[in-house]
C-alpha cells in the first residue's frame, strides 16, 4: 500500500534517508539536522511530499517529491528525491510502484508539467533502473554551489 507519509513515519524516514546517503555516497549525515529537515517536510507540504510503501503494516520503502516553477512552462516540476527502498524488500517492484503513483498524480494533476531526478553519476543500477521505467537523461548538467 502507497500513502502519505505522516509525522509517525519521521523515525523510519529518518533511518531510511541516512542509509541511502551512507550506500550511495558514503556519507554519514548529521541526524539532528536530517530529523529537523524531515521533520519539517512532513508538517510542511508546500516544501515537498513522502510517500511511503507498507508492507505487512510496516514502512519499507520511501519516495519524496519537491517542487520547482517553470516560467517557460508555467506549471511545476516534481522533483524525485530521497528514494529509498528497505535492503530486504529490493528487486520486488517497490520503487517501480512508488514511482508509478507519482507519475499518475503527476499526470492528473494540470500544474505538473514534468518530473525529474538526479543520481549519482556512478551509480549504475540506479541508473538502468530509471531508463527502464521510461526516463530519459536529461540534457542539462547539474552544478551547484555548496555553503
Amino acid at each position: 500500500m502507497i500513502r502519505k507519509a505522516t509525522i509517525n513515519d519521521l523515525n523510519t524516514i529518518v533511518d531510511f534517508n541516512a542509509f541511502m546517503a551512507k550506500e550511495t555516497e558514503n556519507i554519514e549525515l548529521d541526524r539532528t539536522r536530517l530529523q529537523i529537515g524531515v521533520k519539517s517536510i512532513l508538517q510542511d507540504s508546500t516544501k515537498g511530499i513522502y510517500y511511503v510503501y507498507e508492507l505487512d503494516n510496516q514502512v519499507v520503502g520511501q519516495i519524496m517529491i519537491t517542487y520547482e516553477w517553470s516560467d517557460w512552462r508555467n506549471g511545476f516540476f516534481w522533483w524525485i528525491q530521497s528514494v529509498y527502498v528497505d535492503k530486504l524488500h529490493r528487486r520486488k517492484g517497490i520503487f517501480q510502484s512508488l514511482y508509478n503513483h507519482i507519475k499518475t498524480l503527476a499526470e492528473n494533476d494540470p500544474t505538473v508539467c514534468g518530473i525529474r531526478l538526479y543520481v549519482e553519476k556512478e551509480n549504475y543500477i540506479a541508473q538502468t533502473t530509471y531508463k527502464k521505467l521510461g526516463l530519459n537523461e536529461s540534457c542539462y548538467l547539474l552544478y551547484e554551489y555548496k555553503k
